[in-house]
């Protein structure tokens, strides 16, 4: 009988950190090792990190990893082990080294260079070629990495036709809400039209404003689920393969038996046996239940904040708390990502702070178990005022004196980031960014933006599923204001955010032009409001802080539209 232990280390990288990647890459196959793990699997680009970006034009940065890589070859010894990393030979390649005996089998280059959304491959690597097979004692396998495998054609049809009963795919394929369904369906069709097992490994944990969910797969050839990863969290899954099922696979359903392999077939051979193996299936399907897009949301949301305020260096985060559902959030989510001792709530009320707003901050801030500071702003915004008075002089107060009193706060903020060193988080949605309903220096001012990607009705609905009683519920029910003169609510300048949102997700997510939407049955006048708003806030959203991407198009690298720009769409 032909069987096979496979180990899939589903790991949080850090980007640049190859001494520390290089420790927890050897830990897990140490831990792989004592599972009598054969082959044992590490994400695209395990040893630098995803993604390197510009690192990655630096001799230095590419020498490190390849002793990094040689460090690793001693370490393998009877065994076999696949780990992605970037290499030089006559151009630069996003690669995966193929290791066994302490040697280098072979290295594999990545085929397809994706360079849409937030990738930029292109920029950096060359596409692969060749299409190799290895046998690793009458087991055949193949190697492709992450894009690869997205593709119905190259590389995967012609490594089955190459006789490859197993497809091991290395990857980091970041997050966003609906994805993973999306890209379940697309591997266990990728098993079942090839009648292959497929072998998916995805990396764990937050770079930047992205995150990577795991959720790895290990999929039959008849397309089913074996085995999966936990999702957002580190996870080594063990499986054990009945290669035979390939073969009977094949033989009742012959569907690649006319496919031709076009060039020469490239069969590596690995000079190693296959062991004799303790009889327990490993193999498990933990945290295999779907996760409602609230909860996939939430969790991307605290992973993003964690990993980047601890692989930053930052003790402790403050945010600005207004009493109102987005500052409420926001604190809810540092807590549950960094605990309670390191969120710093800082209060800053005027003469327009209604008394409902003070007693929703100090709830929550009971609920939640943090420290609060409470700054008054009525004073300095007098200053302000009394500075200007002669330069402003009779002209009606308007949207200048609102955004005096929200810099004011960015200041403070900024001020106490300044002498503590903590990190300033920002609370804006994405609707308030689409529309430019924020104020530059003021309480766009921070250093990451937590929620820049959801939606306010997002907000309302991820909120209320996690808070589990902690936030105020009149917070949830009273109108949302910015509290910046008598009596204002959000809708005295926006639309409800019911429609808010769907024009911005039509014109955001689906690239939809003015009448295109109108012909959604929305309002004329309201359309071409909010798109002009969403044209004209361009350059504030180039000022703004990045922030934890959780849909197909984040306001950041996804969205690059010209400030100048003349088209009326």
């Amino acid at each position: 009988m032909r069987t096979l232990r496979l180990a899939l280390c589903q790991i949080n990288l850090v980007v640049g950190d190859i001494e520390g990647n290089l420790e927890k890459i050897l830990s897990y196959i140490d831990k792989a090792v004592t599972k009598q793990a054969e082959i044992i699997v590490f994400p695209e680009l395990a040893i630098t990190g995803y993604n390197p970006e510009d690192l990655l034009f630096y001799p230095a940065f590419i020498k490190k990893a390849e002793e990094a890589l040689n460090e690793i070859i001693k370490n393998v010894k009877d065994f076999i082990v696949i780990a992605g990393l970037p290499v030089k030979k006559d151009d630069l390649y996003n690669s995966a080294a193929i290791i066994a005996n302490q040697s280098l089998i072979d290295v594999y280059h990545k085929i397809y260079l994706p360079n849409y959304s937030v990738f930029d491959e292109m920029r950096y690597f060359k596409p692969g070629s060749r299409i190799p097979v290895y046998e690793y004692d009458g087991v055949f396998f193949a190697v492709n990495i992450c894009e690869d495998i997205f593709h119905p054609s190259l590389p995967g049809l012609i490594q089955v036709a190459n006789s490859a009963e197993l497809i091991i795919n290395i990857s980091a394929s970041p997050f966003y809400a609906g994805k993973y369904q999306k890209k379940t369906r697309m591997l266990t069709t990728r098993a079942y039209d090839m009648g292959v097992y497929v072998c998916y490994l995805n990396m764990v944990g937050g770079q930047d404003e992205i995150v990577f969910d795991g959720r790895s797969l290990i999929i039959s050839p008849s397309g089913d689920i074996m085995a999966m990863g936990k999702a957002f969290e580190e996870d080594l899954i063990i499986a054990d393969l009945d290669i035979e099922e390939v073969t009977r696979t094949r033989l009742r359903e012959p569907k690649i038996r006319w496919e031709i392999c076009f060039g020469d077939r490239e069969i590596i051979k690995i000079p190693l046996k296959r062991k004799a193996k303790s009889k327990v299936v490993l193999s498990r399907k933990e945290s295999a239940y779907e996760m409602t897009e609230e909860e996939e949301i939430f969790k991307a949301l605290t992973t993003g904040l964690r990993d980047y305020v601890n692989k930053n260096g930052f003790k402790k985060v403050c945010l600005g708390l207004s009493g109102g559902i987005d500052s409420s959030f926001v604190a809810l989510i540092a807590v549950e990502a960094l605990g309670r001792d390191r969120v710093i709530g800082v209060f800053m009320p005027s003469r327009y702070t209604s008394k409902e707003s003070r007693q929703d901050v100090y709830e929550l801030v009971k609920n939640l178990g943090i420290e609060l500071i409470e700054v008054s702003i009525d004073e300095l915004f007098e200053e302000y005022l009394k500075s200007l008075s002669d330069t402003f002089k009779d002209l009606p107060q308007d949207v200048t004196e609102e955004n005096i009193q929200s810099r004011i706060r960015g200041n403070i903020l900024m001020a106490v980031s300044n002498k503590f060193g903590w990190l300033v988080i920002t609370t804006g949605n994405k609707s308030e960014l689409s529309v430019g309903y924020a104020t530059l220096y003021g309480d766009m001012a921070g250093g990451y933006a937590v929620i820049k990607d959801v939606y306010k009705t997002q907000v309302y609905r991820v909120a209320r599923w996690a808070s589990r009683g902690r936030i105020p519920e009149r917070v949830f029910k009273k109108p949302p204001s910015a509290e910046l003169k008598p009596g204002q609510i959000d809708q005295d300048t926006l639309p409800p955010y019911e429609v808010l949102d769907r024009i911005l997700y039509l014109h955001i997510e689906k690239c939809m032009g003015q009448q295109e939407i109108i012909e959604k049955d929305f309002d004329r006048d309201t359309v071409k409001k909010v798109l002009q708003m969403v044209k004209r806030a361009e350059f504030k959203r180039r000022q703004a802080p990045l922030g934890i991407k959780v849909s197909p198009v984040c306001l950041g690298k996804d969205w690059r539209f010209p400030i100048t720009n003349r088209f009326g769409g």
